[in-house]
């Protein structure tokens, strides 16, 4: 059977590639077969991905990138045919698919599988794996109702954040991006402001519309400036959440922004969660991915909003070429694998 699938072969190159499977061949153990539906694009993590930049495991920096690379760890599709130890999915059902790849069809072990709820869209489930990152993030703040937070960046991680973080209560809630449009979506979605990074003076009036400080910050940035920027708005006991990947190395004032202040600065990498058992403030990704399908169903987040733009498979070669060359990007783009 083929099974066609996006591949980055070289440093800014991305190919649909045809490959080929025997379906005939009996899968193993809890092992699942997906048919996709969609695939999400992550920007930031595949914008590094296929710059070949270095530094793309949080779990190991000794790794070495090379090509090939095979990404698209946020998506969808209906479980096409099981293994015999197999007691969560079956034939037919609707699943989000956690580290999958951007393929026709992926091989999943079922605990990587996640049910997809009645009446939450596919083009929108296509999206719970990244809004993961974000919901990781703002509960690891253990931000409460009425108290300030600061949404550093307007992608596509900073506007789930911001949505999350009006869900939970921020008061005041303030988003911060160069971009005007995204500060207007950021406004649009529950910040009660929205405000330039670059404009001199941020810090003292982000201080001022906190009453002193904020209580807590959701960096969806991930470079040294947003970073430093973010933990010197942070009131004296604040939390700050590193949602954007801090690849490239940088300089900080920890001494001043974080030591003297006795700040909180909290990893929020959505492999940096438990597998089993959920406690307080730090949750599995099965149980984020039904809390945030649960806030979309009852009107508090909207994931249709933050899809920009929809594509064939096909047409991945163009897409990356824009996301590499380091332009603006949507903030949402998916492949429709209907479309092949």
């Amino acid at each position: 059977m083929l099974n066609r699938k996006i591949i980055f072969t070289k440093p800014l190159t991305a190919e649909l590639v045809d490959t080929t499977f025997d379906e005939t061949a009996p899968l193993t153990g809890s092992k699942a077969l997906v048919k996709t539906l969609f695939t999400a694009v992550s920007a930031g993590t595949e914008r590094d991905n296929l710059r070949g930049e270095p530094n793309l495991s949080c779990l190991n920096a000794q790794a070495v990138t090379r090509f090939p690379i095979q990404l698209g760890y946020s998506g969808v599709g209906t479980v096409v045919a099981v293994g015999p130890d197999c007691r969560r999915v079956k034939p037919g059902d609707r699943v989000i698919v956690c580290f999958g790849t951007h393929s026709e069809y992926n091989l999943m072990d079922e605990s990587s599988l996640y049910p997809v709820m009645e009446g939450f869209g596919d083009k929108e489930a296509a999206l719970a794996v990244i809004s993961c990152f974000p919901a990781e993030g703002v509960r690891k703040t253990r931000l409460e109702f009425g108290e300030s937070a600061l949404v550093m960046g307007l992608g596509i991680l900073g506007l789930f954040a911001v949505q999350i973080a009006r869900a939970a209560g921020a008061a005041p809630l303030i988003a911060a991006d160069p971009d005007p449009e995204r500060r207007e979506l950021a406004l649009k979605h529950g910040a009660s402001y929205a405000l330039d990074p670059l404009d001199e003076g941020f810090v003292k009036t982000v201080t001022e519309l906190t009453g002193g400080g904020a209580d807590v910050a959701v960096d969806a940035v991930g470079n040294a400036a947003a970073t430093s920027e973010a933990l010197a708005c942070l009131k004296r006991f604040g939390r700050l959440t590193l949602v954007g990947c801090t690849r490239h190395h940088g300089e900080y004032d920890l001494y001043h922004l974080v030591h003297g202040k006795g700040v909180s600065i909290i990893g929020a990498n959505n492999v940096a969660r438990p597998v089993y058992e959920s406690r307080p403030g730090n949750w599995t990704m099965g149980d984020d991915i039904a809390a945030m399908q649960k806030l979309s169903l009852d009107g508090r987040i909207d994931f249709g909003a933050l899809i920009s733009e929809v594509h064939s498979p096909a047409d991945a070669p163009s897409v990356y070429t824009r996301l590499g060359e380091g332009k603006k990007f949507p903030i949402g783009v998916l492949f429709d694998w209907s479309q092949l």
